[in-house]
């Protein structure tokens, strides 16, 4: 039986276990010095603990459950990692290169069954959620990685947008961000956090209630539910109404900011009439609402979508600008590699499969 992460577990939570099992809670913080401040991978490197108390962390835990497996470098210093777990599935994490520092997306669970049309993510189905060790350790395995190039660089920034819907593994999700926010750890703050969701609405209100305090990024990617229907499934459970209401409850209850994800589609979403439609959903929101206007990245060749031309792009942004909301379009990263969110994992699989194929046929020839 494989052993859960350490990595999953806050102070807190170290502390209580510890007492479980007849030791000082005071080991924990111990134990949290030399995961996040030495970095060891071992707790045999953790010598200020006792032997008996280092026997009892190896029996029930592990430091390293990710084994790489591949990785691509893009000119522009994106790393997109491509982690082994220790079942065997695989994921993925990317290290993003801002002006404001280094930004580490990650995935949430092993596949997606969101099901949205565009996204590499959900060519495979979710298979299960990770746990939130497995989510902290894929920052961590990126923090070693930049503590071997010794530039002195660290994780500053975090984004939940990687493989899966966070909020359909909520409890995992939230005890990550407790964990990496913890100011005696890697002490990434809630504002360097931001987690997005397709729309789940229900989750929307349980996040506003939370005391998690990170920022929050819908995928909107459609003006009205005629196309976000066509083009996202979740929509058929959370129409654009109710999503809207949950918003309102977040802003009203959060008072932050709200960052509206919106994918630019040739010919499905990006018309003038659809850029006039979502400045008035926006509406009155503007004040505490952003639209992220997202160029598409072709997910294969066989992808039933285009990308938006730039004089499209910049029609659809002068609209909201004139309309006065505030709009931005993201700075893409590793274009020269496969850029699309999940499209390394789902091509690594296809090539496992199709390798696993060809050795039964030369087996059974």
């Amino acid at each position: 039986m494989s052993k859960p992460s350490i990595y999953g577990l806050t102070v807190d939570q170290l502390a209580a276990w510890l007492a479980e099992h007849g030791h000082k809670k005071s080991r924990a913080q111990l134990v949290w010095e030399g995961l996040y401040r030495k970095r060891v991978t071992a707790f045999s490197e953790m010598p200020e603990l006792k032997p008996e108390c280092r026997t009892l962390l190896e029996e029930h835990f592990a430091i390293q459950t990710l084994e790489e497996h591949t990785r691509q470098e893009s000119a522009d210093g994106t790393i997109k990692f491509l982690f082994r777990l220790q079942d065997g599935n695989l994921i993925e994490t990317v290290l993003m290169r801002h002006k404001f520092g280094l930004s580490v997306c990650v995935t949430t669970q092993v596949g997606c069954n969101i099901g949205c049309s565009f996204c590499a993510s959900g060519l495979l189905s979710k298979s299960r959620d990770l746990t939130s060790g497995e989510i902290v350790e894929q920052v961590m395995k990126v923090q070693l990685f930049l503590d071997g190039r010794q530039n002195n660089e660290r994780v500053s920034h975090i984004v939940v947008m990687g493989i899966g819907e966070p909020f359909d593994n909520f409890e995992h999700m939230s005890n990550f961000i407790r964990v990496i926010r913890d100011p005696k750890g890697l002490a990434i703050g809630p504002r360097h956090i931001t987690v997005s969701t397709s729309g789940l609405v229900p989750k929307i209100r349980e996040f506003a209630d939370s005391d998690l305090g990170t920022n929050l990024a819908i995928s909107l990617h459609a003006p009205n539910n005629d196309i976000r229907t066509r083009i996202m499934k979740i929509n058929r459970a959370y129409p654009i109404e109710p999503l809207m209401e949950a918003i309102d409850y977040y802003l009203e209850k959060t008072n932050r900011r709200i960052t509206l994800e919106y994918i630019l589609l040739k010919d499905v979403n990006d018309q003038p009439e659809h850029a006039q439609e979502l400045a008035e959903l926006v509406g009155s929101r503007r004040n505490l609402a952003n639209v992220n206007l997202i160029p598409y990245n072709p997910v294969d060749e066989h992808s039933q979508y285009q990308r938006s031309s730039k004089e499209t792009i910049t029609a659809f942004y002068d609209t909201l600008k004139k309309n006065n909301i505030s709009v931005s379009v993201r700075l893409e990263h590793g274009t020269d590699i496969d850029a699309a969110c999940g499209q390394l994992r789902s091509k690594q699989i296809q090539s496992d499969r199709a390798r696993g194929a060809k050795a039964n046929r030369a087996a059974n020839e």
